[in-house]
């Protein structure tokens, strides 16, 4: 039940991440723009002749507040299609579509129920007896104030029909309304429903809201404390971004008038003071919740290390160093901090306990010191300038970060250099001899990457897929891909599959796994590997895979005197779909094919751009850029028949395609036609791949022919031991 938890938890932490991204954008735009059209701001430093009203850039600077203004005022639209997009487990574009539907109708339902009740009056008007803001304008139309939890029970509330009935077959009267367009129509009818409830429900959430943030700000500092040692103890499990986003964004983290606006939430709070010309100094109150930041990014977790740096064996210092200061000056700029805080969570928990106390009183201390510095994301130095250099100690008092953040780089120092060297700690460059040094990824595992691409063969994504594929249990295991800022976020069906081994050859800074819930962290590159994983997992067999104990060299070595001595069988000949000339898959100029990583088979250099059926069979798939089809026979073989080797980039120009998925074709149709010169200039290579996905492990693929070989005629033959 707690795995069943934890994995639905990790699943909403994630999906807050769309929307969240947009953040850092939106406070960009504001944040300079109101900077720079400030009257003060101007005036202080003498720039009306080329910032005052009526000049380009002011203009150009306004337009710039506005547009960052658009995304905050729109955050409960925005987090109701971000959240149902990161929720949906296919067709996620429905879910959107759907997400935004019922939002409008949910708040139109509401607003309706406001009038019905006597809230809203016949001239638009609020009541007079009605508690201010608890009405609130969204998109133009008068609602409950829900911020951005509207938008998530939507998001979430869609993402779970969207997921139940997006494959949902109708009677053949309303076949047309069924499936992915069956989503959007359920979801209307269901948020209907919804606004009513919530138009008797939420007034209740909202005074319980309110109870919350009351006591979070009655607490002053203690409450900031425990703010801050909670946030940060949940950055292993992920679920960090569950836990500070309604303080952020809803009224558990304040409510506050700014400009005859009762704005809720910390972060909101700040920008809309930012957008607000008369603010005379940000509120330290709303912005408790993460001015900390700055100080143990900044400069704490550098001076850690700084530390474990310094405690390094001298012959891994090098390396170590490099690791070590590439993954500091991401914290400083970013403040991205789980490279430096994996670097140590695992090997040495004890150091992280002390990060945790560390950061948790980084916030309070800020509070104290009334430090009022926002930011969109993280508290790196990008922010710092922004909102806090940019904006004027006078607002912020930034000045205040530098001489604590002194003070926290020689605690960080100080403490983690005598706990490494006390206890003998495994941070990096004090692993044992034979193991190695690593942050981000294994050094020959770079080195292979960068020979590979230059030589021109299967990138490193792709080498990186497979391996987390196997690491994870194989396709068949894995049932959802996802990830974070940082975070590669799968779901696997079989938990006891995951070969943590074979994951670490990937490069990871880190693996958590709970229950079904496997957290793989790559650092700010992860979306690269996430979507390569999927592009991959397209066309991966659908089986386990579990990894063999013994060495895969000794496993060759053993497989090959199998081979040899043991008599082969010959279960089936068959018939090459291409004209040309043939060769053994293994001189494919393709490392994933020549490796028989997808399977074993046999390779064609094509004479013709016509692919032939090489047996009766039935159409398992087309490839949506139509350069590979699956065929299975009625004997149960499974072809996958790949023309050109990284053709999937050309987008389906260059070929023709004759059949669709579910098709029966007899031996000799026509199945697609190529442009073999097309291919040979925008692709890597014109070879047309025959892999057999389902062989077992007792059978091979034996060539039959050698140079030109007809369409249609014997090639190879599937043997067995």
């Amino acid at each position: 039940m707690k795995d069943k938890i934890f994995g639905v938890l990790q699943r909403i932490g994630r999906s807050f991440m769309l929307p969240i991204a947009i953040l850092p954008v939106a406070g960009l735009l504001l944040g300079i723009g109101s900077s720079l059209t400030n009257a003060t701001t101007i005036e202080t430093y003498h720039l009306a002749g080329i910032l005052g009203e009526g000049t380009v850039l002011n203009a150009l600077f306004t337009i710039m507040t506005k547009a960052g203004n658009a995304i905050f005022d729109n955050l409960p639209i925005i987090f109701a299609v971000g959240v149902a997009i990161g929720m949906a487990k296919k067709e996620k574009e429905v879910a959107a579509l759907s997400a935004m539907i019922a939002f409008l109708v949910m708040n139109v339902t509401i607003n309706a129920m406001l009038q019905i009740d006597g809230t809203i009056l016949a001239d638009g008007t609020v009541a007079s007896d009605v508690l201010s803001g608890t009405v609130a304008s969204v998109l133009g139309i008068q609602t409950l104030q829900m911020g951005v939890f509207g938008g998530i029970i939507v998001g979430l509330g869609v993402a779970a029909l969207h997921n139940r009935f997006h494959k949902i077959v109708l009677p053949n009267a309303l076949s047309f309304f069924g499936g992915s367009r069956f989503v959007p129509i359920i979801s209307t009818i269901v948020y209907v429903g919804v606004g009513i409830l919530l138009f008797f429900v939420w007034p209740f959430v909202q005074n319980g809201i309110y109870a919350l943030g009351g006591l979070v700000t009655g607490t002053g500092y203690v409450g900031t404390l425990i703010f801050g040692i909670i946030k940060r103890a949940l950055i292993p499990f992920g679920l960090h971004h569950v836990f500070y986003l309604p303080f952020w964004q809803t009224a558990v983290g304040g409510t506050m008038e700014v400009a005859g606006q009762l704005v809720q939430g910390g972060q909101n709070i700040f920008f809309a003071q930012l957008a607000d010309p008369s603010t005379v100094h940000f509120s330290a109150d709303a912005t408790r919740y993460f001015s900390g930041e700055f100080i143990f990014m900044i400069f704490g977790l550098p001076g850690a290390a700084l530390a474990m740096y310094h405690c390094a064996k001298k012959e891994k210092k090098k390396q170590a160093g490099g690791l070590l200061l590439s993954a500091a000056l991401t914290c400083m700029l970013t403040g991205i901090t789980e490279p430096l805080e994996f670097s140590f969570l695992f090997v040495a928990p004890l150091l992280f306990v002390v990060q945790v106390i560390l950061a948790g009183a980084a916030y309070m201390i800020a509070h104290i010191l009334n430090i009022a510095v926002g930011l969109t994301f993280s508290g790196g130095f990008i922010d710092l300038f922004i909102f806090g250099i940019l904006q004027g100690n006078d607002k912020t008092n930034w000045m205040r970060i530098i001489p604590v953040g002194i003070i926290y780089f020689i605690l960080y120092y100080v403490i983690f250099r005598f706990l490494i060297q006390k206890f003998n700690l495994k941070t990096p460059g004090r692993e044992d001899d034979d193991a190695e040094t690593k942050l981000y990824t294994k050094a020959d595992y770079k080195a292979k990457q960068g020979a590979k691409d230059q030589n021109g063969s299967v990138s490193g994504g792709d080498e990186r897929s497979i391996l987390i594929t196997q690491g994870l249990g194989g396709k068949k295991n894995i049932s959802d891909v996802d990830c974070c800022a940082t975070r590669l976020r799968c779901t696997v069906v079989k938990p006891e599959l995951v070969n943590d081994q074979i994951l670490k050859q990937t490069g990871p800074s880190g693996i958590v796994k709970k229950g079904q819930g496997i957290q793989i962290i790559y650092g700010p590159s992860v979306t690269v590997v996430k979507s390569n994983l999927e592009d991959y997992l397209v066309n991966a067999p659908d089986e386990e895979y579990i990894a063999q104990e013994t060495a895969p060299e000794l496993e060759e070595e053993k497989k090959e005197e199998t081979k040899n001595t043991v008599e082969k069988t010959t279960k089936k000949v068959l018939c090459s779909p291409f004209t040309g000339e043939a060769h053994p898959i293994t001189d494919t100029p393709d490392e994933a094919f020549a490796g028989k990583m997808m399977g074993d088979g046999y390779m064609v250099m094509p004479e013709e751009g016509v692919v032939y059926a090489p047996e009766d069979s039935t159409v398992s798939f087309v490839f949506p850029t139509n350069h590979a089809i699956g065929l299975t026979t009625e004997d149960g073989v499974e072809y996958l028949l790949h023309i050109g080797v990284d053709t999937v980039k050309l987008e389906g120009k260059g070929f023709e395609m004759f059949v669709n998925n579910g098709d029966f074709v007899k031996k000799g149709d026509k199945l697609m036609a190529f442009d073999i010169q097309y291919i040979k200039e925008h692709a890597k290579s014109e070879a047309c791949i025959a892999v057999f996905t389902g062989l077992t492990e007792e059978e091979e693929i034996v060539m039959k022919a050698s140079g030109h070989v007809n369409a249609q005629e014997d090639i190879a033959e599937i043997v067995s031991c």
